[in-house]
């Protein structure tokens, strides 16, 4: 199969979504915590997710438009709220949350919390009034730095930066200052309605180059 993206064929976007999120697996999941400008603790799970800095550690998430979105809702509630409050935790889940987790990716109307809808407990947060996911053994605790608009069509991407000010680890998971992957059991997305399990079944050093005389 050789599907050409530059042809001057019509592009059929559910074919490309499925070859896009089928072959870069399996993707960690921003379980994402925001909160209205009406009080409203909104949590969704995004699998367009990965860290983008180290120093300074930021994060950045994608959120891909709704193919049918409603004049009245441009963006996701994550997203608006974060215009508004400039605050969220990131979340990462387990294995033992999976359920929990994807019965937030429900399209809960605005005024609807999903930690109140999926009865998941909240964890306060330290510099963010945002609160996170009690259960969730990684909670990142973040500022919004920048929101970098990728394409405003329907199926086009808003890539969210997020400053890192704090770093939960449950001690179920820490291992000598570090987080264990065989404790934590993170998940990952596949393509459709997968999912896997990351565990550290292989582990190998990267090669030391000789250095030229």
């Amino acid at each position: 199969m050789f599907v050409d993206l530059l042809a001057d064929t019509p592009r059929d976007v559910p074919h490309v979504y499925r070859l896009l999120t089928s072959g870069v697996v399996p993707r960690p999941i921003a379980w994402v915590s925001t909160r209205s400008a009406d009080g409203v603790d909104n949590l969704a799970p995004y699998s367009f997710f990965t860290v983008a800095s180290v120093q300074p550690p930021v994060l950045a998430v994608t959120q891909v438009n709704p193919p049918n979105r409603r004049a009245d809702r441009p963006h996701k509630d994550t997203l608006s709220n974060l215009q508004q409050s400039g605050e969220c935790v990131v979340n990462v889940a387990s294995s033992a949350q999976l359920e929990l987790m994807n019965a937030c990716a429900g399209d809960y109307p605005p005024d609807v919390s999903e930690f109140d809808a999926a009865g998941i407990e909240r964890a306060p947060s330290v510099h963010v009034s945002v609160p996170g996911v009690a259960i969730a053994p990684v909670r990142y605790e973040c500022r919004l730095r920048q929101i970098l608009p990728v394409a405003s069509n329907p199926m086009g991407g808003t890539m969210m930066l997020l400053d890192v000010v704090a770093i939960h680890v449950h001690e179920s998971v820490e291992a000598n200052g570090e987080i264990s992957l065989a404790q934590h059991q993170t998940l990952g997305k596949m393509g459709g309605d997968g999912y896997s399990v990351a565990k550290e079944d292989a582990v190998l050093a990267r090669p030391v180059l000789n250095k030229p005389a």
